[in-house]
């Protein structure tokens, strides 16, 4: 028979000698990898705990579960003392590479960050709007989700007109708006008309600029898009006024060269209407894509207030006349910038947009 009682002191001589070497070899690791390859050699299916686990089988029953017990101890102790050692590495990385670097890192730095640039719109959108502050307008502002009376029917849009076919647009629910309120996205700027003249009193010169929304989406349309919108009322205003103001605009704003063409327009917040076009800056007006081959590109609506519109918002029409007009922002950058699609306004590619940095 073979003798078994000298293989659980074996096994133990050699669990002794293993727990007095693994912690020279934590000791010496010098870095993370190190580490980690001895806690291998140790720990790992190859490694010495589990080749002495193997000889498990030779120890008698009676001393397994001491024998069990004292090896997962030990394997607990070695866990333990790699994450000890493991913390002191990384300390001690922290601590060489906060006091190895001769920079302070207190002073500037030499290079700087490139400086970003505004948006071409809102760069167009502030210049118009200087533009009509030096012509006298003062700058108000709308909400865009907007009341569905101040979007339409205080602006002379009949219920159901097909005036508002023009102006798909988007509705939006309000929590705890009360059950007969219709809000939207507004389909333009116009409101500012509304909430202006329900607010002040007559003379009042007044542009509004921001987002507004409609279901359109093309090389030359957008579902949102952004509009300056702007109005005068007045005593004994006229459509001459308003042909001046818009010329003086157009002028200042392209040149006294730029060509202009008035034709007649139907909105239903103003009678008569006009639309302006200018000459088309991509094909000189030969005729492209662009202008539809007509050789012009639409730039604004205008027109006279409809005295309905007076009406819904408590002022005089016997007393007091006005004119209004309303211009897609993105529209005169396209022509201000010879940009062919609008959608490239959109995309937010920086090789795109650092061209008007």
């Amino acid at each position: 028979m073979t003798d078994t009682t000298n293989s659980s002191p074996t096994l133990d001589t050699l669990l002794s000698s293993f727990i007095s070497d693994y912690s020279a070899q934590f000791a010496t690791a010098r870095d993370e990898p190190s580490l980690r390859e001895a806690r291998a050699a140790l720990l790992g299916k190859k490694g010495r705990l589990t080749e002495l686990l193997r000889g498990m089988a030779s120890v008698p029953p009676a001393q397994r579960k001491a024998m069990g017990e004292r090896i997962n101890a030990v394997k607990d102790t070695v866990e333990k003392a790699f994450a000890t050692r493991l913390h002191e590495l990384h300390h001690a990385a922290r601590e060489a590479e906060l006091h190895q670097t001769t920079d302070d890192l207190s002073l500037p730095g030499r290079t700087g960050l490139p400086r970003g640039s505004a948006h071409p719109i809102l760069q167009v959108r502030d210049e118009l709007l200087e533009l009509f502050r030096d012509l006298g307008f003062a700058i108000g502002e709308t909400p865009e989700v907007e009341l569905e009376e101040n979007n339409f029917t205080r602006l002379a849009f009949p219920p159901d007109h097909p005036a508002t076919d023009m102006q798909d647009t988007f509705w939006v629910h309000v929590d705890g708006a009360p059950a007969d309120t219709r809000t939207l996205l507004r389909t333009h700027a116009t409101p500012i008309q509304v909430r202006e003249m329900m607010k002040h009193a007559p003379p009042l010169a007044v542009v509004s600029s921001g987002a507004v929304y409609r279901r359109d989406d093309d090389v030359t349309h957008s579902p949102m898009f952004h509009q300056i919108d702007g109005f005068l009322v007045d005593e004994h205003v006229t459509f001459a006024d308003l042909k001046g103001v818009i010329q003086a605009f157009c002028e200042r704003l392209y040149g006294r060269e730029t060509q202009t063409r008035w034709r007649p327009s139907y909105f239903p917040f103003v009678e008569p209407g006009a639309e302006v076009d200018v000459r088309c800056v991509f094909c000189a007006g030969v005729g492209c894509r662009i202008c539809k081959h007509t050789g012009w590109i639409e730039i604004l609506g205008c027109g006279m207030i409809d005295p309905d519109v007076f009406r819904h918002c408590g002022v005089d029409p016997e007393r007091y006349t006005g004119f209004a007009f309303g211009l897609g922002i993105d529209r005169v950058a396209m022509l201000r910038y010879g940009i062919p699609d609008i959608r490239l306004l959109f995309e937010n590619d920086p090789r795109f947009l650092a061209q008007f940095s």
